[in-house]
């Protein structure tokens, strides 16, 4: 019945399961495509990104692909629990997105550019699900680390509006919110790089069709 009750609505706070101070299950030390540590600590100079686009599995190997991406790893955020199980954001009474965090280098990757992959990679009109995967762990989100990846990922959100409108989809549903009040808690082990230990599994990553605009990327991306 609770189940249910947050299937199409994210409970407040109040209603939330309480959690717990620490996790209950360990992540591993390395990415298993990339070599590269998941928790850090991380090379100077790199930044942060973290992206809701419905099952986390093919939406961390979408980022893991991208040149200029240091480490990829998925969790959940934007919720109340703390430290949450897999089963219980499934439950939907933890009020948490499946999300993949980017670890990348400006340097070699614009944000823009992983905007644009994120846009392109996912139905970001469909509110809780995606495809047929149907839950509020399912919500396009975006938890921004920098004023400027705010105002980028707003500008990229209203950019991709205007095309989305012009072929015939319906309003962008993706909240776009600072990670700094929205801790990540990395999921548990045996879903970080998924579809690398299992080639043949379930990926629900599916975009519209429509390109995003180049014009929010930077030039030569």
């Amino acid at each position: 019945m609770l189940f249910g009750r947050f299937k199409d609505r994210i409970p407040a706070p109040e209603e939330a399961l309480k959690g717990r101070e620490e996790p209950q299950y360990a992540v591993p030390e390395r990415h298993t495509v990339l070599g590269t540590p998941l928790l850090g600590p991380y090379p100077e100079g790199l930044e942060i990104a973290d992206f809701g686009m419905g099952c986390f599995w093919g939406a961390e190997r979408v980022f893991w692909k991208t040149e200029g991406v240091f480490t990829t790893l998925v969790g959940y955020q934007g919720g109340s629990t703390p430290h949450p199980t897999y089963e219980e954001v499934c439950s939907g009474l933890t009020g948490h997105a499946e999300v993949v965090r980017v670890v990348y280098d400006p340097a070699k990757v614009s944000y823009e550019t992983l905007l644009r992959r994120f846009w392109e990679s996912h139905d970001p009109t469909q509110g809780f699900r995606q495809g047929n995967d149907m839950g509020t762990q399912y919500r396009s989100a975006v938890y921004t680390h920098s004023s400027a990846q705010a105002a980028a990922a707003e500008a990229s959100r209203a950019a991709y509006q205007q095309v989305l409108t012009a072929s015939g989809h319906g309003e962008i549903t993706t909240e776009i919110l600072p990670a700094a009040d929205r801790p990540f808690y990395p999921a548990e082990g045996y879903h970080q790089q998924y579809l690398d230990k299992n080639p043949a599994g379930y990926c629900g990553i599916g975009g519209t069709g429509v390109a995003c605009p180049v014009g929010i990327a930077s030039a030569g991306d």
